[in-house]
């Protein structure tokens, strides 16, 4: 038996049958093929520690970049069928709100956080793990090829706070600010350590204005580099990741239930009894519930 969803342009979001299993099990097989070969590319970066990369867009660069960018293309086969039409729409805007802030805050301030991931964040509660880690990735190399070839080496940090807002979603973190916050705090810290050895080896030490400026002055009062840059890493991704979380908590629970309505995903960061009513109104009689 199968109940569709009539939701304008959310498509089915309820499989109940058979079938749902052989349906569900090639976007699964692909997603994690792309996940493969994201951390596959990450390692490669790390054993290698290109001197070149990220200067500009030479060959260097151009293998790490097809890297991300074929783990990207796997992740997005995977998930782009599954996810609805309003969903997709917004991911453009999500990519042009990573760059101008994360250009912005990096290269024109000397504030030491990033605050380039929050279209990631977003994406990730309204439409799962698997979304957010695909608009991670492909943000981060639209913005390495137009402004900054650097941050291509770190996509697959960004693939895993779009990966980790998606989870976080789904167990209702994002129900209150306060557990939201907590949340983006703890995930703040394997992303500092994902990116670390990335800027120590590769780059140097932090980028940035304002967290290249703070492994100087680390490193002034006698760290080593890879140290300097990693206390960097863990104070302002904490921070930062905490911020970006509580923001996104704050435009999930401001949007009217007409519009998140549209993302059925998005059930799940707002408050229980609230997101109960609004299944129960939207569930045909005699429907199957849909799965958490």
């Amino acid at each position: 038996m199968t109940t569709h969803s009539r939701r304008s342009g959310q498509g089915p979001t309820t499989t109940v049958g058979p079938g749902q299993n052989r349906n569900l099990a090639l976007p699964l097989t692909l997603t994690l093929l792309g996940s493969l070969v994201v951390i596959g590319t990450y390692l490669a970066v790390l054993l290698t520690q290109p001197a070149d990369l990220g200067i500009d867009l030479g060959h260097t660069t151009l293998w790490v970049m097809l890297g991300y960018l074929a783990g990207g293309a796997l992740l997005a086969a995977g998930t782009l069928p599954l996810i609805p039409r309003s969903v997709l729409a917004l991911i453009p805007v999500a990519i042009a709100l990573n760059i101008v802030i994360g250009q912005v805050i990096g290269n024109y301030t000397p504030v030491p956080l990033y605050l380039d991931s929050i279209g990631t964040v977003l994406i990730g509660v309204l439409a799962g793990p698997a979304a957010g880690a695909f608009t991670g990735i492909i943000s981060n190399l639209i913005w390495g090829v137009t402004l900054s070839p650097s941050v291509i080496a770190f996509s697959s940090g960004a693939a895993f706070i779009g990966a980790a807002a998606g989870w976080a979603a789904r167990l209702g973190t994002f129900r209150t600010p306060w557990t939201a916050v907590l949340v983006g705090a703890i995930a703040g810290v394997p992303a500092g350590a994902i990116g670390t050895p990335v800027a120590a080896y590769v780059f140097g030490g932090g980028l940035g204005a304002g967290t290249g400026g703070v492994v100087a002055i680390l490193q002034a009062a006698g760290l080593e580099m890879f140290n300097a840059t990693f206390a960097q890493s863990m104070v302002s991704d904490i921070a930062d990741k905490a911020l970006i979380f509580a923001l996104a908590c704050v435009v999930i629970r401001s949007l009217p239930r007409r519009i998140i309505g549209r993302y059925p995903f998005a059930l799940h960061s707002r408050p229980r009894a609230e997101a109960a009513r609004e299944d129960s109104s939207t569930s045909p009689v005699g429907s199957v519930p849909r799965a958490e």
